[in-house]
């Protein structure tokens, strides 16, 4: 028997290839397929079924093309709906991988249709638990993301609350604990860094599965400062029961080097989002006018997810050197499939052509601080709001909105007035600067965020500590 996690950081995301006897299972595979194809065929086994946890609405899962390619089977849990061939299975439903056996236990809660797998070993003996959005480690799934349901949040949370008690619960402590996300997905509000656990450990550590908890108090808990899910989750969740365009097609219109005026052309005929996913630094020093900087570096796709509102907009890239095909392919993984090249050189050539070039003024925290003290200066914080609320500069003309809810605040800004912008470090600081800058405001970005502002002597708020607020 083999497992192996394969973790995507950028999505904070696992999925699992699992085999023994030359049979494979895959459970929440990601958009990319032939990486999984490729792993069984050097192992000379042949992929069976391709278990999902729940129709995900962080990412485009590649459970569809991954059956086209292999003829595996699609598994889902009770009530699941798809527009393509999948098998929907029962609940404590059975599956033999070689000499292993895949149990099905319904979970629902974070949605209706969740599964969590049970492995049962070659010897009979309960291994370990793929539990998708049920169970993290150190939290639970978020229960308002189920598609067209009658349901409300607080009845799927009380659902969840008996799946956790009646199915993972009475399971024993050594089982081990494979979730699909770890800390930096917006599935959960306090996911481990870790990945892998045990039942116990969680038994004994996870707020959720306190014995003496009642169901009240389970619901009152998970739906406690649960901010509204990024727009682009119901998308994903749609694509995912609905069927999607196949991956090598999209990867094929995407990846294709334009120059300049190819670059330009395109750009203007069909209305294509100019996208930069190079370093803040890069940007802000120089840039096409009017294009969006979301760095690769940073947490990409999520951004993506969350500030480009359109899942069909066209797509335009500008990257470093070689990065092109792994853009495009982290666009597809949110289902942003409609990427039509990139400029063949990077900015470099753009400059080369002759073509108008802007920036965006970048200082110190030194110098904001001088600038705060002298004039009456606006500052924008875009940082999460409890990062806001732990500790933030102090004064009337300080104004918050977090860079997840731009596209709701763009009616607060006062297109009269230059915003001093920043964040926590300087990455998604410049990521508003630039949108606010395309949509014709006055920015100026404080490098280093608010980790530098902290070591001036400008006026902060007392700090509180995050876990009480």
């Amino acid at each position: 028997m083999k497992i192996e996690q394969i973790y995507t950081g950028c999505l904070a995301q696992g999925a699992y290839y699992i085999e023994s006897n030359g049979e494979v299972a895959i459970i929440d595979p990601l958009r990319e397929t032939q990486q999984y194809v490729d792993k069984a065929n050097k192992e000379n086994a042949s992929i069976k079924y391709i278990f999902e946890t729940h129709f995900h609405a962080d990412f485009v899962s590649g459970h569809v093309d991954l059956a086209q390619k292999t003829g595996a089977t699609i598994v889902f849990g009770p009530s699941a709906e798809t527009s393509y061939e999948a098998y929907i299975a029962k609940d404590n439903e059975t599956f033999k991988i070689g000499n292993i056996t895949i149990k099905l236990l319904h979970t629902p809660g974070h949605t209706l249709e969740s599964a969590t797998y049970l492995l049962i070993d070659e010897n009979g003996k309960n291994h370990a638990i793929f539990s998708g959005d049920t169970l993290f480690l150190g939290d639970v799934g978020r229960p308002d993301l189920a598609i067209k349901s009658n349901l409300t949040k607080e009845d799927l949370a009380a659902m969840l609350y008996d799946s956790l008690r009646n199915k993972i619960m009475p399971l024993a402590d050594d089982i081990i604990v494979y979730p699909a996300h770890g800390a930096g997905s917006a599935c959960g509000k306090n996911l481990s860094k870790e990945t892998v656990g045990i039942l116990g450990e969680q038994k004994r550590t996870n707020y959720a599965l306190r014995e003496d908890m009642t169901k009240e108090e389970f619901v009152n808990d998970v739906l406690d400062g649960i901010a509204p899910p990024p727009q682009y989750f119901a998308k994903n969740a749609m694509m995912n029961k609905s069927g999607y365009d196949n991956f090598e097609a999209i990867l094929q219109k995407g990846d294709v080097a334009l120059n300049a005026e190819e670059f330009e052309t395109i750009a203007n005929q069909e209305g294509a989002l100019v996208l930069d996913v190079r370093t803040e630094t890069d940007f802000v020093k120089g840039h096409i006018p009017n294009s969006i900087f979301i760095g690769i570096n940073g947490g990409f796709a999520p951004w993506v997810g969350a500030l480009i509102t359109d899942l069909k907009q066209p797509i335009l890239l500008v990257t470093p050197d070689g990065k092109a095909k792994e853009t495009v392919t982290r666009l597809s993984r949110v289902g942003y499939d409609n990427t039509l090249g990139y400029l063949k050189g990077g900015i470099a050539t753009w400059k080369a052509s002759g073509k108008d070039i802007e920036t965006i003024e970048s200082i110190s925290a030194d110098e904001f601080s001088n600038r705060f003290k002298n004039d009456a200066v606006h500052t924008l914080d875009v940082r999460k709001g409890g990062e806001y609320k732990a500790m933030h500069l102090e004064g009337n003309s300080v104004q918050h909105f977090a860079l997840d809810y731009i596209n709701d605040n763009m009616g607060t800004i006062d297109s009269n007035k230059t915003y001093y912008v920043h964040c926590a470090g300087g990455y998604r600081s410049v990521i508003a600067a630039s949108i606010l800058k395309a949509r014709g405001f006055n920015v100026i970005d404080i490098a280093g965020g608010f980790a530098a502002l902290k070591n001036t002597h400008l006026p902060l708020t007392d700090f509180v500590c995050p876990s009480t607020l």
